[in-house]
This record gives structure tokens, sequence and C-alpha cells, in this order.
């Protein structure tokens, strides 16, 4: 699913979604550009390389938090207290681009007891 990006070849504009994809602990995330164009083909297979490289121990820090080179963009992991307070998971950038990878947190449904 590429929702939000009309023209793979034009990029998506910040705030647009590229569609979804999981996490290294299999997560779902939302893939949003956060800044400058990106093509969101490119935006994916850049946070699924990301999520690979941490599920095979290739990037250093408490759950791969360290800041890894995944095909010539930076990414890194958000702590705790950060994806709690945001939702966003992690970004990879470039100088003129950044990607968030953002949790797909469903609505709660019922109250509290």
């Amino acid at each position: 699913m590429l929702s939000g990006c009309s023209s793979a070849a034009a990029g998506a504009q910040p705030g647009a979604s590229c569609g979804t994809t999981k996490t290294a602990a299999d997560v779902p995330v939302l893939i949003k550009v956060a800044k400058g164009t990106v093509d969101c083909g490119t935006a994916l297979r850049i946070e699924n390389e990301y999520a690979a490289k941490i599920r095979n121990g290739q990037v250093p820090g408490n759950g791969g938090g360290a800041p890894v080179k995944v095909s010539g963009w930076t990414c890194q992991g958000y702590n705790t207290p950060e994806v709690i307070s945001t939702g966003n998971a992690s970004q990879c950038h470039t100088a003129s681009a950044a990607i968030l990878a953002v949790l797909a947190v469903a609505t709660p449904s019922g109250t509290a007891a």
C-alpha cells in the first residue's frame, strides 16, 4: 500500500504517508516523509533495510538504538519516552530529506473498568 504517494517519480512531500512496514521487533509502523522530497519506494526500502540490520545485530546500542548508515541514509531509533510521547519509532535522514517510522497504534474502543 502506497497511500499518499501519487507519483513515485515526483516523490512524496513532507507530511505524506508512504505505506506501512514493520520494525525489527515486527511492530507495524507507518512511514511518513518528515523533510524534503522522498520517493516512497526508497523510503520503504530504507526502513526495511534498517529493520533488517537491527534484526541481524548490525546496529550497536540497546535494541539497535545507535545511528547506522543504510544506503547513504543515517537511521536511528528513538528512546522509549520519545516513542511513547510522539509515536515516532525511528528516523532515517540524508542532508536534504528525512523519513519517520510512526507506530500504527489502534484507537482504544473500550473504557477502563
